[in-house]
C-alpha cells in the first residue's frame, strides 16, 4: 500500500513542498532527495544572484556587448523565451532585468523618469542575436534574466525526476509554481488553493487537479506601495512602468513552464488581459485591481457562486 510523504525545503528564494506516494520512506525519501538536487541544479546554474552562475557568466558577456556559447538546456531555455517573446509582442522579455537598477522595492520609492529612460535602451530581446549555439549582444550593458521562467521549469524538471524515480502520485511544489504528477492513488485529485490577492489568509479560487500544472502571477508578491498607490514588480518593458490592470491571474496547462508565462503576459497585457487569456483558449481565473474575478473551468470560485 501506498503512503503519503512530504519533504519540505528551501530554494529559489522561497518555501517549497514535494507530497509523493510511494511504498515506503526511503523509495519516496531518494525520490525526492534526486529532485531536490535538480532544483538546486538549476538554481546554482541560472542564478542572478550567484556570481559563479553561468547566467552570471553570460551577463558578464553582455556587460561588454560580447559573444558566448552556450550549452544544449541554456539553448532550449532561450528558444522559449524567443518564442514568448514574439508572441507577446516584445511584452514578455528576459532582458528586462536591468529595469531593476531603477525600480528598488525595498527602497519603498519611486524611480524618476530619467532613470528608467537611461536603461529602456538596454532592454529588448531584438536587440541580441541568438544563433545557436552562439549568443551575441550588439549592447554594452545588456543583461538577461531567467526569474520569469526558472522556477517554473525547475517545477517541471523535479516532477520528471522524480517520475522516472518510480513516483506516480504526488506534487510538486515550488513556492506556488506546481505541478501535479498524479492524484491521489485512493482518493481522486488534489484540491489546490488559489491565494487572495488582497486577502493573504483567505483562498480566491480552488482547483481539484489530477495531472498538470498551476502557476500564478500577481501585483502581491512583491510591491511598494506610495501615497497610496500600488507599484508591483512585474514591469512592462515597453515603458519601464509596472503593471496596474490585473491583481491577479492564475492558469491551469500540462507544464509548469507555459502556466507560468502565460500568466506573466497576461499580467503584462494589462487591460487587454482577459481578452488574451479568453482568445488563448487557456483555463484560468483571474481578479482585476477592481477586485473582480472572472475565469474559466476547472476553477471553483466562491465569490461568483
Amino acid at each position: 500500500m501506498l503512503e503519503l510523504y512530504s519533504f519540505e525545503f528551501f530554494a529559489m528564494g522561497t518555501s517549497c513542498v514535494f507530497h509523493l506516494y510511494a511504498a515506503g520512506r526511503d523509495d519516496a525519501g531518494a525520490a525526492a532527495q534526486s529532485a531536490i538536487s535538480e532544483v538546486h541544479r538549476i538554481e546554482d546554474r541560472y542564478s542572478r544572484y550567484r556570481s559563479d552562475s553561468f547566467l552570471s557568466r553570460v551577463n558578464r558577456v553582455a556587460l561588454e556587448a560580447g559573444t558566448i556559447e552556450v550549452d544544449e538546456e541554456t539553448a532550449l531555455l532561450l528558444d522559449y523565451a524567443c518564442l514568448c517573446y514574439d508572441k507577446s509582442g516584445g511584452l514578455f522579455d528576459i532582458s528586462s532585468g536591468v529595469l531593476r537598477k531603477a525600480w528598488d522595492f525595498s527602497s519603498r520609492r519611486v524611480p524618476d523618469k530619467c532613470a528608467i529612460d537611461k536603461l529602456l535602451p538596454l532592454v529588448g530581446l531584438d536587440k541580441i542575436s541568438w544563433q545557436k549555439p552562439l549568443l551575441t549582444f550588439s549592447i554594452p550593458g545588456m543583461e538577461l534574466d531567467f526569474g520569469g521562467i526558472g522556477k517554473e521549469y525547475a517545477a517541471d524538471r523535479a516532477a520528471d525526476v522524480c517520475i522516472s524515480s518510480g513516483i506516480e502520485h504526488g506534487v510538486i511544489d515550488l513556492g506556488g509554481d506546481i505541478r501535479v504528477i498524479g492524484p491521489h492513488p485512493y482518493r481522486g485529485p488534489w484540491n489546490i488553493k488559489i491565494r487572495h490577492p488582497r486577502q493573504p489568509d483567505s483562498f480566491m479560487a480552488d482547483v481539484d487537479v489530477e495531472r498538470g500544472a498551476i502557476a500564478s502571477s500577481g501585483d502581491y508578491e512583491r510591491f511598494i506601495e506610495v501615497d497610496g498607490k500600488r507599484y508591483c514588480h512585474i514591469i512592462n518593458p515597453l515603458t519601464g512602468s509596472p503593471v496596474r490592470q490585473l491583481s491577479s491571474v492564475t492558469v491551469f496547462a500540462d507544464q509548469c513552464l507555459v502556466a507560468g508565462t502565460v500568466c506573466t503576459i497576461a499580467m503584462l497585457k494589462e487591460e487587454n488581459g482577459i481578452e488574451w487569456l479568453k482568445a488563448s483558449g487557456v483555463r484560468y481565473v483571474c481578479m482585476d485591481e477592481n477586485g473582480r474575478v472572472q475565469g474559466t473551468g476547472p476553477f471553483h470560485v466562491p465569490e461568483l457562486d
